[in-house]
């Protein structure tokens, strides 16, 4: 039998399978086996390498090869045929990566002012952020998508280069499955960022809309105050012109009539004349005065009166905007209320079904495991029986014994000719 040992290459499986037949006798399998060890591990393909394991089923070599531990592995032979496997790529790869000088030409052009700075010592950063260099208007770069393209081989190879080891080493494949759950979760996450971002643009959007409204709405309000102010400096103008024509009307009307009386008076009392003309002056200028006092007073009065206009309309203005903004609150209130109800019977229903899908999971892999060690007894029973049958000669294998002597040559001849 086979020991169950770990070997340093998957393909000293071959060497190990060569001297096991070598043992057995069958020359069939045997020289199988050695037309495939004369050639390199990286020129078997993978059906020849899978006709080589089902020669070598009935021989319990699919007991041995296991590797057993704490998690679930692959058996040892069928896990060094998928590292044999990837050994291939990995070296197709590498070669792409050299002989494509094309790429690597550009690839050192573009990244030319990076290798100028490490050439002369220029001090790098310390952290490094991807989309820090990367220009939203300049998606299309050349230079972006060489650096693309170099991660993507280097992931590529890298995850091969974990699998062929976990293979190679523990017949496992974990590092594959990491690697898968972190480019979903990666995934998830850009998916996510892109649905926040949406979210920043619309609420963005809506504050913009309301600024300018506001804005809008500021400088109705300036230019209707302008106007008023605008209109009530005409109207004093036109008040002071007004009071000023008037005025002279009345000054030169009582001055002719005082000329007059004066004269008359002039010549019949000329000593009372200075007494009179003193106390008519003064009476003159408390009239002005008065006057001037009352203009001022109404003058007073009607701003007083459009400013309280003014405020009562702003109030009235005001009132309004704020009972409409509690509206839109509450309306906003019981959207998401309602919103919030439907997502929470939909979360429901996603969890049931989830449940639904992973039963139905769970009693489809029972099923097909049943089928698979069901196919392999009986396929394992069906080369024993037909061994069994070939070895002991029995059925469609066994020996036909002749009946009779065959007839001399003459005898032959001699019934022809007859």
């Amino acid at each position: 039998m086979i020991k169950s040992v770990m070997w340093k290459r998957p393909g000293d499986v071959l060497a190990i399978l060569v001297s096991h037949l070598n043992e057995t006798r069958k020359p069939k399998t045997k020289k199988y086996v050695m037309k495939l060890h004369r050639r390199p591990i990286g020129n078997i393909k993978l059906y020849n390498l899978k006709i080589l394991f089902v020669l070598a089923l009935p021989y319990e070599l699919s007991d041995q090869l296991w590797i057993y531990g704490d998690q679930p592995g692959l058996p040892f032979f069928m896990a060094s045929l998928f590292a044999t496997t990837l050994e291939d790529i990995i070296s197709q790869l590498y070669i792409l990566f050299e002989i494509n000088s094309e790429l690597r030409i550009l690839k050192m052009k573009t990244e030319m002012i990076e290798n100028l700075a490490r050439k002369y010592g220029v001090k790098q950063k310390t952290v490094i952020d991807e989309l820090d260099d990367i220009d939203p208007k300049k998606l299309g770069n050349l230079e972006y998508k060489l650096k693309k393209l170099q991660s993507d081989r280097l992931l590529v190879l890298k995850i091969l280069h974990d699998t062929y080891l976990d293979l190679s080493i523990n017949c496992q494949y974990n590092a594959l499955h990491e690697n898968v759950n972190r480019i979903r979760d990666r995934q998830s996450h850009l998916k996510n960022l892109i649905e926040v971002e949406s979210n920043n643009r619309i609420l963005r959007r809506e504050l913009n809309r309301q600024l300018r409204q506001q804005r809008n709405h500021i400088k109705s309000i300036t230019y209707d105050t302008n106007i008023d102010i605008e209109l009530l400096k005409t109207n004093l103008e036109d008040a002071e012109l007004n009071s000023e024509i008037r005025s002279r009307y009345v000054l030169g009307w009582q001055r002719a009539r005082t000329e007059q009386h004066v004269q008359i008076i002039y010549d019949k009392e000329l000593m009372p004349n200075q007494t009179i003309e003193y106390f008519k002056m003064k009476a003159d200028q408390e009239q002005r005065v008065h006057t001037e006092i009352e203009l001022l007073n109404n003058i007073r009065i009607n701003e007083v009166l459009v400013e309280v206009e003014y405020w009562m309309g702003k109030y009235d203005k005001d009132i309004e905007r704020m009972d409409l903004k509690v509206q839109l609150k509450k309306n906003d209130y019981e959207y998401i209320c309602d919103k919030r109800l439907e997502l929470e019977e939909t979360l429901v229903k996603h969890e049931e079904s989830i449940n639904n899908w992973k039963k139905f999971k769970d009693e489809r892999e029972a099923d097909r495991q049943y089928r698979e060690n069901m196919f392999n007894a009986a396929t394992i029973v069906q080369a024993w029986w037909r061994g069994f049958l070939v070895r002991q000669q029995l059925g469609p294998y066994k020996v036909v014994k002749k009946k009779g002597q065959a007839p001399k040559p003459e005898e032959k001849s001699g019934k022809k000719k007859k």
